[in-house]
């Protein structure tokens, strides 16, 4: 009967589901059905738009206290935005303006490395630093009996 008194209106679109299809008993011995209401994913969508959006409305009255209590403040205590910080023109009553705060590198990045420097080449565009894999127009020069010093850059 219990279970009965649980069944959904045909008018919602939440289903029974048994949970395990255990049976329970309750303090006075009475044996009934276990369920859980579930809705549907469409149901699930619908109700967080329906949230964000009154969770929106609340923010948007929250911020407008916010200002309305900064604005007060402001005008109680005749600031200005230079007194903020929110001005590039230093206050009346500063010497000079506040240095900015440096920016720290993010970790995990590095500095490009600069070009290395040139020490052989070969007049018709091909350079090596000297550094890594010789480069193929080297490799035949000196295959043809070439000297390296004959390629230095000086």
């Amino acid at each position: 009967m219990v279970a009965a008194a649980m069944a959904p209106s045909p008018e919602s679109q939440e289903t029974p589901m048994p949970v395990g299809g255990q049976k329970s008993q309750n303090k006075q011995g009475a044996r009934f059905s276990t369920f859980i209401m579930t809705k549907s994913y469409a149901q699930l969508v619908k109700q967080i738009a329906t949230l964000q959006a009154e969770a929106e409305k609340v923010r948007r009255g929250e911020i407008d206290g916010v200002i309305a209590r900064i604005r007060e403040a402001i005008q109680f205590y005749n600031l200005t935005a230079a007194d903020l910080g929110l001005s590039t023109k230093p206050a009346s009553g500063e010497a000079k303006a506040t240095k900015a705060p440096k920016r720290r590198k993010a970790k995990g990045t590095k500095a490009p490395k600069p070009a290395g420097v040139v020490k052989y080449s070969n007049g018709a565009g091909g350079t090596w630093g000297g550094r890594g894999k010789r480069p193929q127009w080297l490799r035949d020069a000196l295959a043809a009996g070439k000297q390296l010093s004959d390629f230095e850059v000086k």
